[in-house]
């Protein structure tokens, strides 16, 4: 697989906000492509939101056929309703991914600091710059597409062998 090109599109799934970020592994080294958010309309039903996330990240596969989903696996939390909402957006991901045929990797919020900052307890913040500094880009990008980025950065860096 070395010196091949590869698109990975890295999802950081969020109730209210989910980020994904695309990027692409060349003989050079890890080239920025795309980055957004798709945010939820707090007046509208959780199930409306499902569906937007969805169709969303249809879209931006479609639009940048990645050979890889890398997504950021559910670590631990303390408000259960929150984790049930974010496995939901999780599966909605995972379905979305799966119907296209792309592999599908999942990484621990631990797994992507350590691979994007080289330490697995880094803040957000440290998250972020790193991302920028890897990917050249001219300003931080927003905090879950910046997470997202780190998580195809993550992929490109461990290349798990298995998808989910």
């Amino acid at each position: 697989m070395a010196g091949e090109k590869l698109i990975v599109l890295g999802i950081d799934p969020g109730s209210q906000t989910t980020g994904y970020g695309v990027v692409e592994r060349k003989r050079q080294g890890i080239t920025y492509i795309s980055h957004g958010e798709i945010k939820a309309n707090k007046k509208e039903p959780f199930s409306t939101s499902l569906k937007n996330i969805y169709n969303n990240l249809n879209e931006i596969i479609n639009k940048f056929s990645p050979d890889a989903i890398a997504l950021e696996d559910i670590f631990y939390g303390k408000n259960i309703k929150s984790l049930i909402k974010l496995g939901h957006v999780r599966g909605v991901a995972i379905l979305a991914a799966s119907q296209s045929d792309i592999p599908i990797f999942e990484y621990t919020p631990l797994e992507v600091k350590k691979a994007v900052v080289g330490y697995g307890r880094a803040e957000k913040s440290q998250v972020q710059k790193m991302v920028k500094a890897i990917l050249k880009l001219n300003e931080l990008p927003p905090a879950d597409a910046s997470d997202a980025l780190a998580v195809a950065i993550c992929h490109i860096n461990f290349l798990k062998v298995f998808p989910v």
